[in-house]
């Protein structure tokens, strides 16, 4: 077999993608028992564990795998291991909550150490926003150790998927985005994390500081990102850069829903926390799944137009969940919303297994 071929084959790194993938389907799971439908699993604690399932469970452990293998040291694993099994841990009943929510902490302990060698390593302000996100992220899992915190957990869980993703934008369109672009990214950075603070003391001051600051990041990011034109081209191009500038959209509105003050009412709640973690989180790994994915667990991810259905049904599963729900206060709107928001994840996730295998079979024929 040549070299070429040894290198192609799926990097051991993907074992650490089978926890992140059962926390992503137990969060789907719990999402329907939420919206008071039927699911596969009646888990009694599913529910309770919802959103920390998708965001530390799921994205914590896709973005520390992916920052472990850029790290390229063996200790850099420790995160995406801590976090998957966390993840695991949450979802069965018989292990107390309390360990599973600790094994987060430690998941996101490591997280933060992961990324110490990186910034050393390159002095960069991008990273250093990273850092600072992944931080966040330990305060809200530390955070989430009092029962009934989720509230107070909310704003920083959103703070790690902000930050940690825009950084992410930045370092892969630096140039476009010119010399100072991670200047202003770390000013934003630093903003974030003092409305945080202030929002421990005063809840509705921290939460308008917070829609501030994103709608700020937000409007700067649409400004300086390559997507604006690179959305007129074609193919996968096009389709990464709709889906990155429909996650900005979302990230816009969450900040102008904060400006009401501290999202404790079921909608405000419900709309913040879904414009955050699916109208711009999984919105931007729709965008870079068939880059980013191929690189980390070394398969083909090929783009094929079949990805645009799932991407396309996530923005209106939040349009409905998010207007017709939240705004107007119709239940079938919030219900069928939520109901398409599951189904538009999990056709993606079909979509990139389709595209995988079939990619891999078109690789072997012509090998």
């Amino acid at each position: 077999m040549s070299a070429l071929a040894q290198r192609r084959r799926p990097s051991f790194r993907l074992i650490w993608m089978l926890p992140a993938g059962v926390a992503l389907l137990a969060g789907l799971d719990a999402g329907l028992l939420l919206l008071g439908l039927p699911a596969p699993i009646n888990g009694s604690r599913l529910p309770e564990v919802h959103g920390m399932l998708l965001v530390l469970g799921f994205v914590g452990t896709l973005i520390s795998l992916e920052r472990a293998t850029a790290l390229r040291r063996w200790y850099g694993y420790a995160a995406p291991m801590f976090l998957g099994l966390g993840g695991l841990l949450l979802v069965v009943p018989a292990v107390p909550l309390i360990v599973a929510k600790s094994v987060l902490i430690a998941g996101a302990a490591a997280f933060v150490v992961l990324y110490i060698p990186l910034w050393r390593r390159q002095y960069d302000a991008a990273l250093l926003t990273q850092l600072l996100g992944a931080g966040l992220a330990l305060v809200g899992a530390i955070l989430w150790l009092v029962p009934e915190s989720m509230t107070f957990v909310l704003p920083w869980i959103i703070g790690f998927v902000v930050l940690t993703i825009a950084a992410e934008r930045v370092e892969l369109a630096r140039i476009t985005m010119g010399p100072r672009a991670g200047l202003w990214l770390l000013v934003h950075a630093w903003a974030m994390v003092a409305a945080l603070v202030a929002g421990i003391v005063l809840p509705d001051a921290g939460a308008v500081l917070l829609g501030l600051v994103l709608i700020s990041l937000t409007a700067w990011l649409v400004t300086h990102d390559v997507a604006r034109r690179t959305v007129r081209s074609t193919g996968v191009t096009r389709y990464m850069a709709a889906c990155i500038l429909a996650g900005y959209v979302w990230l816009a509105l969450a900040g102008v829903v904060l400006l009401l003050g501290s999202p404790d009412t079921q909608p405000q709640y419900d709309a913040v926390v879904h414009a955050v973690f699916l109208g711009y989180t999984f919105s931007m790994i729709m965008a870079h799944a068939t880059t980013i994915l191929p690189a980390v667990l070394g398969i083909s991810l090929p783009y094929r137009r079949a990805f645009w259905i799932p991407a396309a049904l996530l923005h209106a599963a939040l349009i409905v969940r998010i207007f017709v729900g939240d705004a107007w206060g119709i239940p079938a709107g919030w219900k069928i919303g939520g109901v398409m928001g599951v189904i538009a994840l999990m056709l993606f996730v079909l979509t990139a297994l389709f595209s995988t295998i079939r990619g891999t079979r078109t690789r072997e024929t012509h090998r």
